[in-house]
């Protein structure tokens, strides 16, 4: 009778329990489902890789933006029924083994994100070169998570929940398949070609029209900020820029002539006024299509060009220069390119077919492509590139792309990398050619990933339009998410000749220009830039006049903050922080922060609450007038989480609150968070002008605060090796002491001794951009720690 029962009980364990149906890996699992081949790669305890193509294919697939090697997770794997569960340190996933579904979990099982059943669709494409597949993979997200991200889209939204946005590279449109959710996680859709994201009710969808498999990235975080990091370290780090590239820089479409720029420089210093940078735009190379962006200053007025970069260089300024992806038929570099098969057929700017864009994603290519840039321009002095239409511009990109092969496949399947691939180049052999001077790349796009090339991306040629700068805010602080902690606009718009045609010398104008420059001060890069009418500081009137004293005074007031800019901008370096933080980043269990798409964080202590709509301008007998008579106010809400400080004025103000701010023109709403430590340097004409040896240090009480003061030689690759110094302050706000560490590390040229003048902020001294006359303590400092209460 017992052998009978052991019998009964073996044939029915062997008929109703499942057979294993999936493969261990050293990264995770591989299975099939309803012909699809599944494989799950973790790459830590936070990131998981979802790879899935149809059953039978061969998927060999290297990331463009990915360059994190896997790491072995002990995962615990277990087969329930028709599920299996993937167990690790902080993040579970299942596997319906019917439907082929993939669910995420924390580590106490609450369900982060879940794939649509079925989910993943492949769809043969129309692309003439290759085999590929239209991919798509849908979820479902829960109905209050907020979701942020995806590049810039010149929409005005914040939170990018019921969108639909078409990811590819365009002017003014960027193409970054990353979003981070409130619910606890980040995902990567990692797809080069053209791409639809939609999120609506019945489900949330990445579709891309060219590839082999479904290809995404989940990445676990307890908050935005660790999945900010989680996501730098999946696609790397965003290096240190020079401090210089901090200060306030000048622009326009374009100087005419080496006399002109030079004259530019002298009329700022003439004047006092602030500045480290200048900008040449195109057509130094000369006129006509057929030697466009030759990289060789062919240009008659400009006959010494090495002279004018040490012109610039004496005045104490820095130069960056336009190269564009195209060139023109009679350039040598054309030739090159020709000659070894490296040219795409775009339709391009300008519209011409003597023209072509060359192939980025040819490494040879991009060795020419340095080749002629160094030998023609950054042998002879130059400081850095403005690498301009880096998408690349396509005039009529509907019917060009899966006829054009690039050196990786067609440029359909790639398109979207192009300004990844082409930044890439030029950041890597400059770092070959040197390590005293930081590479600086501002450039137009930008792909998942592009931080790591030290470029800074620009919104594009953007209208001159209250709405418009309304929507830059959105556009800085999504892309700040998607993983670009630098990012700036043209102040006051690239075109401005159909709503302004006179220009800077409408009042109306004048107040955009001013309100909008209000803005960009608290933006990673400062940079005036545009067509139409000039933007140079003396083009809007002479001190006294309230333009230039506004301007004037934010030029100032920037300056005044480097010593907070340039420690921020290590911390984006050395902690994956960023510059421009969307609310949600610091005061996430505040809900009514999750749409705000008109404010933000500078840095991780000042709130900035641009003023984007018209205040002060009149018509009276048909003409624009201003009318400074009665001050008009701006809404301001204030997170809940941290009282406020007013900088302007001191006074202290609870969080949780709307309100009407006063907003006169020479005011833009500002407030420092309660517990924080306000660096603030003294008033300077460039950025290197004086040491820092006298800093004032501005105490927000209220709670308890820390801030990292960062220094270094200010412009080299020393700083990779240790060679950089920091100084950390703490204030304890129960026993109103402040304590000033130990200096750690140390570099040449580094200020020893010096004086911190403390003052603590209240109604009384709210200061501004004004410096502390008697301050609570002047501190002497020698490098070691020191206690003082206040």
């Amino acid at each position: 009778m017992k052998k009978v029962c052991l019998l009964f009980i073996f044939i029915t364990t062997y008929l109703f329990t499942p057979a294993q149906n999936y493969q261990k890996t050293d990264l995770g699992l591989k299975t099939t489902i309803n012909a699809l081949d599944i494989e799950v790669q973790f790459f830590n305890n936070d990131i998981v890789r979802i790879l899935k193509s149809p059953t039978g294919s061969t998927v060999n697939k290297k990331s463009f933006s990915v360059i994190k090697t896997p790491a072995k997770v002990d995962l615990q794997i277990k087969q329930s029924g028709n599920s299996i569960k993937v167990s690790g340190n902080k993040l579970n996933l299942s596997i319906d083994l019917k439907s082929g579904q993939i669910r995420f979990f924390s580590k106490t099982d609450k369900l982060l994100l879940a794939e649509k059943e079925p989910g993943a669709s492949f769809v043969r494409s129309k692309d003439a070169l290759e085999k590929s597949l239209v991919v798509s993979q849908s979820f479902q997200l829960t109905p209050d998570e907020a979701i942020y991200g995806l590049g810039q889209h010149q929409k005005g939204s914040m939170n990018q929940r019921n969108q639909r946005l078409t990811l590819q590279q365009a002017n003014m449109q960027i193409d970054i398949p990353y979003f981070y959710s409130t619910n606890g996680y980040g995902l990567f859709w990692d797809n080069t070609s053209s791409t639809v994201f939609e999120d609506k009710p019945a489900g949330t969808s990445f579709e891309s029209a060219a590839g082999n498999c479904v290809d995404y990235y989940f990445l676990r975080s307890d908050d935005a900020n660790k999945g900010l990091a989680a996501w730098r370290d999946l696609t790397g780090q965003a290096p240190m820029y020079p401090r210089w590239l901090f200060g306030y820089w000048q622009s326009r479409e374009r100087y005419k002539g080496q006399t002109e720029l030079i004259d530019v420089i002298k009329k700022y210093r003439a004047l006092n006024v602030p500045l480290d940078g200048i900008v040449q735009d195109w057509q130094y190379w000369g006129s006509g299509n057929q030697v466009w962006n030759s990289t060789e200053f062919g240009n008659p007025l400009f006959p010494r060009p090495k002279q004018m970069i040490d012109n610039v260089h004496g005045l104490n300024a820095h130069i960056i220069i336009s190269v564009w992806p195209s060139f023109g038929v009679k350039t040598k570099i054309f030739n090159e390119f020709k000659q070894n098969g490296m040219l795409l057929d775009l339709v391009t700017w300008p519209i011409t077919p003597d023209v072509q864009v060359y192939d980025a994603f040819n490494p040879r290519a991009r060795d020419i492509y340095w080749r002629y840039m160094n030998q023609n321009i950054f042998s002879l002095g130059m400081d850095g590139w403005w690498l301009d239409a880096t998408e690349p511009e396509q005039m009529n990109p509907k019917s060009t792309g899966s006829e054009n092969k690039t050196f990786l496949g067609s440029f359909s399947s790639v398109c979207n990398a192009f300004p990844l691939q082409t930044t890439l180049g030029v950041y890597e052999h400059q770092r070959k050619v040197t390590s005293d001077k930081r590479v600086f790349i501002l450039t137009r796009s930008a792909f998942a990933g592009q931080q790591r090339n030290a470029t800074t991306t620009w919104s594009g040629d953007i209208q001159g339009r209250w709405d418009v700068l309304h929507n830059q805010i959105s556009n800085g602080l999504n892309m700040s998410i998607s993983g670009i902690p630098y990012w700036n606009t043209d102040i006051g718009g690239f075109f401005t000749g159909k709503h302004y045609p006179l220009g800077v010398k409408d009042p109306a104008y004048q107040e955009l220009y001013v309100r909008w420059l209000q803005f960009a001060a608290f933006c990673p890069m400062f940079r005036s830039h545009g067509t139409d009418t000039p933007r140079e500081i003396y083009q809007f009137g002479q001190k006294g006049y309230w333009a230039f004293d506004v301007i004037d005074k934010f030029i100032n007031l920037r300056y005044r903050l480097l010593p907070y800019i340039y420690s921020t901008s290590w911390e984006v370096t050395s902690k994956a922080s960023t510059f421009m933080r969307p609310l949600v980043m610091d005061f996430s269990n505040d809900k009514k922060v999750y749409d705000i798409n008109n404010e933000y964080l500078f840095g991780k202590s000042i709130l900035v609450c641009p003023v984007t709509d018209s205040m002060y301008i009149v018509e009276k007998n048909k003409t624009t007038q201003t009318s400074f008579e009665k001050v008009k106010t701006w809404k301001v809400y204030l997170p809940s989480g941290s009282d406020w400080f007013d900088f302007w004025t001191g006074k202290k103000l609870a969080g949780g609150q709307n309100f009407q701010r006063e907003a006169p023109i020479d005011i833009m709403p500002l407030y420092v968070k309660a517990g924080s430590i306000l660096p603030m340097g003294s008033l300077r004409q460039y950025s290197n002008e004086r040491d820092d040896s006298q800093l004032e240090l501005r105490i927000y009480p209220g709670a308890d605060a820390e801030f990292t003061l960062y220094e270094d030689e200010n412009d080299n690759y020393n700083y990779e090796n240790g060679v950089y110094a920091v100084i950390n302050f703490k204030w304890d706000n129960a026993s109103q002491n402040l304590t000033i560490e130990d200096r750690k590390g140390c570099f040449p040229g580094m200020v020893k001794n010096r004086t911190f003048n403390v003052v603590k902020i209240d109604q009384k001294n709210g200061l501004g951009i004004q410096s502390v006359l008697k301050p609570a303590k002047a501190i002497k400092y020698n490098g070691t720690k020191i206690s003082v209460k206040l």
